[in-house]
C-alpha cells in the first residue's frame, strides 16, 4: 500500500469484512472515530451492540510490539484494573485482513474526567498505582523507550526531512530544536538514574472515560518503558492536582518525588515530538484537514520561538 495514502484502500466494506471475520456480526452501522495515527471505527452488530476496530498504521510498530501492547492491556485487566483490552480471537488479538493489521475492541463510552475534583484525582491515582504496580513486573522488549531518541532526535530529524519546515527557517527551528535537547539532556542527567517501568504512555485525559462506576483506560497505543512521572503529569495542571494523584498513587505504590523535577523536560520533549510528528505524517490526507495550521510559516515561526521559551526555562 502507498506510503502517501496508507488508509486508501481501507474501504467501509473492508472494515465491515475485517469485523465478521473477526466472529463479530456487523449490521452495517459504521461511525469513524477520532484518531489519527490509527484509524478506529465503531461498527453496529446484529445483536444491537457495537465493536470497535482499530486498523495500525502500516509500518509504525512491528507485529511484536504490538502483540506486547495487547499483553500488557490483558495483563492489566486480568488484575481487575478498568483498561479497555483487545478482544481474544481464535487465541489471537493481533489480526489480519487485506494488507492491514487490525484489532477488536468491546465498546466503552463515558465522559471526560473532571480534573478539577480532588476526589477524581485521587481514584486516578490509585488507579495509575495499581497500573505501574503491575507494569513494573517485567519490561517490554519491543517496545520503545521514552528517551531523547524517540522524542527528540526522531521527531526533529523527521521535521527537518520535511517540506512542510519552510526552507528558511530551517536552521533557525535546527538550533532551537538543539537547544530543548541540550536543556533536557542536562535535566535528566542532574537528576540521576530512574526506574523505567511498562507505562500507558499516553496518559492524558482523553484517553480517560468516566462513568458512573468510575473512570477506564483507553489506547495503550503509545505504552512503552519510561518513568513514572510519564502518567501521572499530563492529568497534572498544578502542584495541588500533581499532589491529588500522589496521594492515591502512593497507597498503592511508592513514587520517587525525585521523578517530579523531570516534568518540565517531558513537557519540552512532547513539544519537540507533536510538531515532528504532524511534519513526518504530512503525506497522509489526514493531517493537512486536522492540522492546516503546520502548513504555515508563522506557525513555525512561533513554535521556534516557543521551544526558545522552553529552553530558557529548562536551563
Amino acid at each position: 500500500m502507498s506510503e502517501a495514502a496508507p488508509y486508501a484502500a481501507l474501504s467501509p466494506d473492508l472494515v465491515l469484512a475485517a469485523v465478521d471475520a473477526g466472529g463479530s456480526w456487523s449490521d452495517g452501522r459504521l461511525l469513524t472515530l477520532n484518531s489519527y495515527e490509527n484509524r478506529v471505527f465503531q461498527v453496529g452488530l446484529e445483536d444491537g451492540g457495537f465493536v470497535v476496530a482499530k486498523f495500525y498504521r502500516p509500518g509504525r510498530w512491528s507485529d511484536a510490539a504490538i502483540e506486547e501492547e495487547h499483553a500488557f492491556a490483558l495483563e492489566l485487566v486480568a488484575a481487575e484494573l478498568p483498561v479497555v483490552a483487545p478482544l481474544v480471537v481464535d487465541g489471537h488479538t493481533l489480526l489480519r485482513r487485506d494488507g492491514y493489521r487490525y484489532a477488536l475492541y468491546p465498546r466503552r463510552g463515558g465522559r471526560a474526567p473532571s480534573l478539577e475534583s480532588t476526589d477524581q484525582l485521587e481514584w486516578l491515582g490509585r488507579l495509575l498505582g495499581r497500573m505501574h504496580a503491575v507494569g513494573s513486573r517485567e519490561r517490554f522488549h519491543a517496545r520503545t523507550t521514552l528517551d531523547r531518541a524517540t522524542m527528540i532526535d526522531t521527531p526533529m530529524r523527521a521535521a527537518l526531512g520535511s517540506d512542510l519546515l519552510p526552507a528558511h527557517l530551517f536552521d533557525a527551528y535546527r538550533h532551537a530544536a538543539g537547544r530543548v535537547d541540550d536543556a533536557v539532556a542536562n535535566r535528566f542527567e542532574a537528576v540521576g538514574p530512574l526506574r523505567h517501568i511498562r507505562l500507558h504512555g499516553d496518559c492524558h485525559p482523553g484517553n480517560v472515560l468516566w462513568t458512573d462506576a468510575g473512570p477506564h483506560f483507553v489506547d495503550l497505543d503509545d505504552a512503552r518503558m519510561g518513568p513514572a512521572v510519564q502518567d501521572l503529569w499530563m492529568l497534572a495542571g498544578d502542584d495541588a492536582m500533581m499532589d491529588a494523584l500522589l496521594e492515591g498513587y502512593g497507597q498503592f505504590r511508592d513514587f520517587d518525588p525525585v521523578e517530579l523535577a523531570l516534568v518540565p523536560a517531558l513537557r519540552a520533549m512532547r513539544q519537540v515530538h507533536y510538531a515532528g510528528w504532524i511534519a513526518e505524517r504530512w503525506h497522509d490526507p489526514a493531517f493537512p484537514a486536522a492540522f492546516p495550521f503546520a502548513g504555515e510559516a508563522r506557525w513555525w515561526e512561533q513554535h521556534i520561538a516557543d521551544l526558545h521559551d522552553i529552553a530558557d526555562d529548562l536551563t
